[in-house]
């Protein structure tokens, strides 16, 4: 993977191609997604109160304008100095600010700004030898998120190697009823290889797309693509310093905390609903021109598309305890806590996760261009340029699952 410096156990986050922001004051002006997505309208509808994320990350820092009285108390899981509100790289705040910014002071307008961020400080980059002795701890950090509040556990990283005790963990955060979201990774134009936490089942694997709809030279493709989201040209901070804000960001990482985003302003319009209901009408509701029976290796389902759900009054929740991607019932409580009869499968290379069947059709068409009716307008001219550069768009994905 391309990445923001190497990790322990190539864990990584996943940001890339850094390129200052001209002003502060004009870095809201640069969040082009916003307006495609009808935020506005959006909020008016729904502005992610009452839902808490979980930003598994580098840390979140409360201090900024955007993230002032948005941070509740987190977990560090790092036993390095400091807690969770130290973050050592910069890149926690922005996913942070990314999904419930307020955008005070000039700062980034979170997705869902009404929502509040749970940040889980876990080791990446760059946090010392004290924390690479242990190894790596993401299983404990995906644990800790899912004794949290939070409803969303977002995972702005990823590593190739499997998770010790990852699969458990993410089975124990889906006992509790959690909704998790990572990023697919950004070398698409290296090795081209899923990692962890993404290929897990039971996590959402996000790619990223530009302003035009189409997908990122480097977002990683495959079986593990679950969904798409914006990950070209999003500002976040430049560094762990937290001065300036990089106008031209790049990586999976923001198109994760952007689905984290609208997955909150959802479920916080229907609070009745499981994490399988959200992720259900997100699926269905989903931006593409191709059989929902077949996802696209690129795109997986289609890209985001909330206000086809907050708007529109679109997309059927159906059953509240199956996974609409793996089409099985979430594990249970005792399951979750341990390896189970299923906790054997997923951990070689490139296992297949499985395709939902039977759903409700979406409502998704690259006709129209009502301003409710994006994300995206324009997948008819994504589907002809991946085919000419991807060798075959909508490609049949391995069903994923056993």
């Amino acid at each position: 993977m391309t990445t923001v410096g190497a990790t322990l156990g190539a864990l990584a986050v996943m940001s890339v191609g850094l390129a200052p922001a001209s002003s502060a004051d004009d870095v809201q002006s640069q969040q082009w997604y916003l307006d495609a997505m009808n935020a506005q309208g959006l909020w008016k509808v729904s502005t992610g109160k009452g839902i808490s994320v979980a930003v598994v990350d580098t840390g979140v820092n409360p201090d900024t304008n955007s993230l002032k009285g948005q941070v509740l108390p987190g977990v560090d899981v790092t036993g390095t100095t400091g807690d969770e509100t130290d973050d050592y790289e910069g890149h926690g705040t922005s996913m942070a600010e990314l999904i419930a910014g307020t955008g005070s002071g000039d700062g980034l307008k979170g997705v869902a700004p009404g929502a509040k961020i749970i940040p889980i400080r876990t080791a990446l980059t760059g946090i010392g030898k004290k924390a690479e002795k242990q190894g790596d701890i993401s299983a404990k950090a995906i644990r800790a998120a899912a004794d949290s509040d939070a409803k969303i556990i977002s995972m702005s990283f990823g590593t190739d190697f499997p998770i010790d005790g990852g699969l458990e963990a993410v089975q124990y955060a889906q006992s509790k009823g959690k909704l998790l979201i990572a990023g697919v990774g950004n070398g698409a134009e290296d090795a081209n290889y899923i990692g962890y936490p993404a290929k897990y089942p039971g996590v959402v694997g996000v790619s990223a797309i530009d302003e035009n709809g189409e997908v990122a030279k480097f977002s990683e493709n495959g079986a593990y693509v679950d969904l798409a989201s914006p990950g070209v040209d999003v500002p976040t901070w430049c560094d762990k310093t937290l001065k300036s804000y990089c106008a031209k960001s790049n990586g999976t990482s923001q198109a994760t905390a952007i689905t984290s985003g609208a997955a909150a302003l959802i479920w916080s319009a229907h609070p009745q609903w499981t994490a399988n209901q959200v992720l259900r009408v997100m699926i269905d509701t989903a931006g593409r021109d191709w059989p929902k029976s077949t996802p696209s290796r690129y795109l997986g389902y289609g890209t985001i598309r909330p206000a086809q759900v907050l708007l529109k009054g679109k997309g059927d929740p159906g059953p509240a305890d199956v996974d609409p991607v793996t089409n099985k019932k979430t594990p249970s409580l005792s399951a979750g806590t341990g390896a189970s009869s299923s906790a054997s499968a997923s951990t070689s290379s490139q296992p297949p996760k499985s395709t939902s069947g039977g759903l409700t059709s979406a409502a998704g068409s690259s006709s129209t261009s009502s301003g409710d009716n994006t994300l995206w307008v324009v997948l008819g001219a994504v589907a002809a340029v991946v085919v000419i550069g991807g060798g075959g768009f909508a490609a049949f994905r391995a069903r994923r699952g056993n």
